[in-house]
């Protein structure tokens, strides 16, 4: 399946699945251009063009947006098998900063007090694109709901009955 280009804004597709992704990894490179890739628990949207993603124990990460502010980030719902790649130039932001309570403030809720926030790393997004499971190419017939029910048996995990 072709990875479609869904623009540099984030459309309620992407939002759905940020909200439904546990993690994302967040990949920098460092000076020397050594790639690092680290997952982040604690990340969501702000407005339609930014990833906003906690620093809470993320030092190379840190360090490596000071070298080089590009950075990409994915995630994926494994129960939908389905998420997005976003890419775009990151900017640290310290507690002290004034945009600091504004960007961060999601993140501050999602955190609570079980994870001390260091800075927000702010992503401005300049590209998006669909990232698919293999089996939506092998099995372009199955539906949402069987390849979710796919997931639930592979993980041995079944969805809250609201």
């Amino acid at each position: 399946m072709n990875e479609p280009q869904s623009g540099h804004r984030l459309n309620d597709a992407v939002k759905t699945d940020i909200e439904n992704s546990v993690l994302c990894w967040l990949a920098t490179v460092d000076a020397d251009g050594t790639p690092n890739v680290s997952p982040k628990e604690i990340f969501g949207s702000y407005g339609d063009d930014h990833i906003v993603v906690a620093d809470i124990a993320s030092a190379n990460t840190v360090r490596n947006l000071h070298a080089h502010a590009t950075a990409c980030v994915s995630f994926v719902d494994v129960f939908r098998q389905r998420g997005f790649k976003i890419v775009g130039t990151a900017r640290i932001i310290a507690p002290d900063d004034p945009d600091c309570a504004d960007l961060g403030a999601d993140l501050l809720r999602m955190a609570g007090d079980d994870f001390p926030i260091r800075h927000v790393i702010a992503i401005k997004i300049s590209r998006i694109s669909r990232i698919w499971a293999p089996s939506y190419k092998l099995f372009p017939e199955r539906s949402d709901q069987q390849r979710m029910q796919s997931a639930y048996d592979t993980y041995g995990v079944a969805p809250i009955q609201k």
